[in-house]
Order: C-alpha cells, then structure tokens, then sequence
C-alpha cells in the first residue's frame, strides 16, 4: 500500500503542470523512524484555515501549565491557555492555613492592645483622683484637737501603796496612779430623731457580686414596702452593661448575702448607672441615654409615670468624680423622694430637687456652691445631702454637707472608709437607718451615729 501511494505521488510531480511545484521531503520523525513528506499547493485554496492539530493542541497544553507554573510562584492569579480562570493559581491548603492563623494572631494582639488600653485609662483616672485628693488634703488646715476631758471623764485608782503607810507610819511613801479612759455619755446621740450625722461606723461586706456585671450596681430596701412584698425584701441592679433590665428581689438579707433571689423582673426601659432608689412600692429610676426619670411599679410590672428632670445632665454631662454616668441621682430620706443633678445653668454645680412621688414632678429646687465632678457620691438624710471626698481612697472623709431647710453648706470631716478601693454607689436606707454601698463588686454597709434634732 505505500509503495502504490508512492507512485501515485511520483506520477503526480512527473506531470508538467505540478513537477515545478510540488516537492517531496524525507526525514526522521521523534520516535526515530523514516518518513516522507510531500508538499503539494492547492491549485484553488490560496491559504489554509488554521487547524489546530495534535501537536498544536499539545504544545499549548504544556505551555498553559507552564504558566500556570510561573503564576503560582510569582503570587499571581493569571488564567492559564486552555483552562479556567485561577484553575492552577489557587493558594496551597498549606498557605492558607498559615494565612488563617496569621489573621488569628493579629485579631488576639489587637483585642489585647484594647483591653491593656482600656486598663490604663482606668489607672490614669484613678492616679488623678488620688492627685486630687493629695492636694485636697495639703490645703486642708490642721484641725485643733479637742481638750480630753471635755470627751472623757477620769478614773483614777492608788495601786501599790505601802501597808505601813496606810497603817500612819512615818515618812514619804510613792504613790502610784493607774489612768483609765472612760467615754462620757453622749447625751446628743439620737439615731431615732432626724439630726446631723455624726459618725459612720466600719464597712460590714454582705455579698461579691459573681463576674464583672457586677463591678458597679445599686441595691436598696423600700422604706415603706408595698404588698406583695414585705418590709425585709432587698433589691438589687448590677449595672455594667449598656442594656441594664434586671431587678433581682430577695426576701431577706441572708437570701441576699447566699444569693437567692425569689424574684426577677425585666424593666421595659433601660436604665443608667447606679443613681436608682425604691420607694413607696416603685422603682425609681433614670432612663438610658436621656434625663427622662421613671417610676416602675412593682406589683403591676408596669410603668405608673414617666417624666423628664427639666435641663438636668445625662450620659456624662455631669457625673460624680468617678464617672460611669453618674449624672442624676435619686435618694429616698425622711422628708421624702430627692434628685441630685447638674444643669448647664448651675453650670457643674449640685442642684438638689424635691420630686413628687406619684408624677415626678419637681416641687422644689436648691442650687449649691458644691462642684458635683468634685466630689465622690452623696447622700440624702434628713433633708441634709452630704458628699463623700473620693471613691478610691482607703480612709477618706464626709466632707460637706447642705440643709435644704437653712440653704446652707458647712464643711466637715467625718470619717469614711472605701474598703475595696472603687465605691461606685453611696445612700442612705431609711428601712435600716444605714447607708448602703457598692464598693469594687461588694455590697456593704455602714452604721450611723445621729445627732439630736435642733429646736428652732
């Protein structure tokens, strides 16, 4: 059969019209075998469509991988001849895994740079507050110290003597005194009556709070409880959080101190810092981001009266020196329901208003001389608000107080104790006749000793 063929291809170039154009070419192919190649032009055609072939095909195989080669080395994503789009460029598993904990390192870094931020932020402000203080104290003048015997009456005993002397012998025998300090009754002592504070006794802890909601919160007892609950119900709010909603009740302080609640309830608005109070069977409270005050009633779990506090600071306008938006704070005393706040009239300084406990509305107001960013906290007792020096100092002082009966602010230096270093809440019970406390997680207390009331 190829020799046939052969002589059909020399018939052909021995033709006079083809032997000046075609053309015939021997050689060997890859494998080594002997091939010949005729060349014959298209006597009609004067080019040929391009047909790819097999070894076209082939050759841009291989040159489709080599590319796809140079791409995956050099980064790139190149779409390779004859394939698709990133076929061969895509990452290795193993380049995707580093790449996945690079990213998972450099987000634990970063959440980690945030918190030690956020630390020493909370250490500059506490470094300024002990700065403050120590300059509070250097311009304080030393207090004269009271003569002992106007506080302590004198026992004095002989011990010791000799029997001869006692018996008249003759000569000089020693005499030896034993002096004993004995506290005078205190006559203007009157925890039942309603005058000026006199001391405040040592912190007594009730409860740490179980995890970082509660590193600043609020606990109360209403002075005169509501049905369904009773006289000893304690209430309590951890506030950390920006959507504070749960009112924790228990029956008694030993529920408390175990911590047992026998009721939860979920307030329909959120509230604001540490500034709430129970009265009368309601809650009384500020709502977040605004100066709207609210009373929640606690037997119906309904809002009874809502109302704004007119210009009063919110959300940071004018807080306690602690901060933590501190800027409206509600007591309850033996003269009834109280705000302390600040206006931008007033200016930073304390105003205390007289609220109506049914409406809210504000009957009365007093503005005072006292800076509220200077001072700690403060507390309502018997009409008078007094203000605590520092929230962080161990041993600090009560160390203003104003009557809202006289209008009148005196200075004073009562002693007071931050045991855990960061008292965020500070008010007068008048359920116990203590203060309650939120001290850096703890629940604490503290006695009170009253002055007798003042005729006028």
């Amino acid at each position: 059969m190829f020799f046939l063929s052969l002589l059909c291809i020399c018939g052909l170039l021995l033709r006079g019209d083809a032997q000046d154009r075609a053309s015939l070419w021997r050689g060997n192919d890859r494998s080594g075998r002997c091939q010949y190649t005729f060349t014959v032009p298209s006597p009609a055609e004067a080019t040929c469509p391009q047909a790819g072939g097999p070894e076209l095909d082939g050759l841009k195989a291989r040159l489709g991988v080599l590319e796809a080669l140079v791409a995956q080395l050099g980064g790139k994503d190149v779409q390779p001849r004859g394939g698709q789009p990133g076929a061969a460029a895509r990452p290795q598993p193993e380049l995707q895994e580093a790449l996945s904990r690079a990213v998972a390192e450099r987000n634990l870094l970063q959440g980690e740079k945030e918190r030690l931020q956020r630390e020493l932020d909370t250490l500059k402000l506490r470094m300024e507050e002990m700065r403050r203080e120590t300059e509070r104290l250097r311009s304080r003048p030393c207090l004269s110290q009271s003569p002992m015997a106007a506080a302590t009456a004198t026992h004095v005993s002989l011990v010791g003597l000799d029997s001869t002397w006692l018996h008249g012998a003759q000569g000089f025998q020693e005499v030896k005194a034993e002096v004993t300090e004995v506290p005078a009754p205190d006559g203007n002592v009157d925890n039942t009556g309603c005058g000026q504070l006199i001391s405040v006794g040592e912190p007594v802890t009730h409860r740490k709070a179980d995890n970082i909601a509660g590193k600043y919160g609020v606990w109360m007892q209403d002075p005169e409880a509501v049905s369904p609950y009773g006289a000893s119900m304690l209430w309590r709010i951890d506030t950390i959080g920006t959507e504070v909603r749960q009112l924790y009740g228990y029956d008694d302080m030993e529920q408390l101190s175990k911590g047992f609640p026998s009721k939860v309830l979920l307030l329909p608005d959120p509230l604001e810092s540490t500034g709430a109070t129970i009265y009368r069977g309601s809650l009384y409270y500020q709502r977040r981001l605004s100066r709207t005050l609210i009373r929640y009633d606690l037997a119906s779990e309904n809002v009874a009266a809502r109302r704004e506090l007119p210009h009063a600071g919110f959300h940071g306008q004018f807080p306690y020196s602690w901060g933590g938006y501190t800027d409206i704070d509600l007591s309850v005393d033996e003269k009834g329901l109280w705000a302390v706040y600040s206006t931008s009239k007033a200016q930073g300084a304390i105003v205390i208003s007289k609220l109506d406990p049914h409406s809210l509305e504000v009957k009365r107001s007093w503005e005072t001389s006292i800076r509220k960013a200077s001072v700690a906290n403060s507390f309502m007792i018997c009409g008078k608000l007094y203000t605590v020096a520092s929230y962080a100092a161990r041993d600090t002082t009560i160390n203003q107080v104003y009557d809202t009966a006289t209008s009148q602010l005196k200075a004073v230096s009562i002693p007071f104790k931050n045991k855990y270093g960061y008292n965020s809440m500070i008010d007068y019970s008048l359920a116990q006749r203590k203060l309650f406390a939120w001290d850096n997680f703890h629940l604490v207390s503290y006695d009170l000793r009253l002055g007798r009331q003042q005729a006028n």
